[in-house]
């Protein structure tokens, strides 16, 4: 792993867009069914938005800028995946307006149960989502 690509990363960590502070919440110390997950994680020559090494699996936060870059995103995906990775895309939009339903579909795609510990409390402005095991997220 370079040095530049470290650097990248951090630097990616501190001005994270809204989207990606809503998941790393929700993701963050373990909290969604108790896996492990990175954020700006360098997977050479890329920095993914978050990772869990332990399943090989990428979650990738698409801004609006996405919609230019589509063919990137694309040969991106391809490279990670021939290298074992799996990649999992959800808009900015899908995570400001639900991110319960992210983190479903995330637990969802690891084969597990959607479990959430302890008590999240997420802020998306002037919202606040409180995730708990409720019948919704079984």
């Amino acid at each position: 792993m370079t040095t530049e690509l470290i650097r990248k990363a951090r630097e990616l960590r501190n001005r994270q867009t809204r989207a990606e502070s809503l998941v790393w919440s929700v993701l963050r110390a373990n909290r969604l069914c108790n896996k492990k997950f990175r954020r700006q994680h360098p997977v050479h020559p890329f920095v993914a938005d978050f990772a869990c090494c332990e399943l090989a699996l990428i979650v990738e936060i698409d801004g609006g800028y996405h919609d230019y870059t589509y063919e990137d995103d694309t040969h991106r995906q391809q490279y990670l995946e021939a290298q074992g990775w799996r990649v999992l895309r959800f808009s900015n939009e899908e995570v400001i307006d639900d991110v319960e339903a992210v983190a479903i579909a995330i637990a969802k795609s690891m084969g597990l149960k959607p479990t959430y510990g302890p008590h999240i409390e997420v802020r998306s402005g002037m919202r606040s989502h409180r995730l708990t095991n409720s019948p919704k997220s079984r």
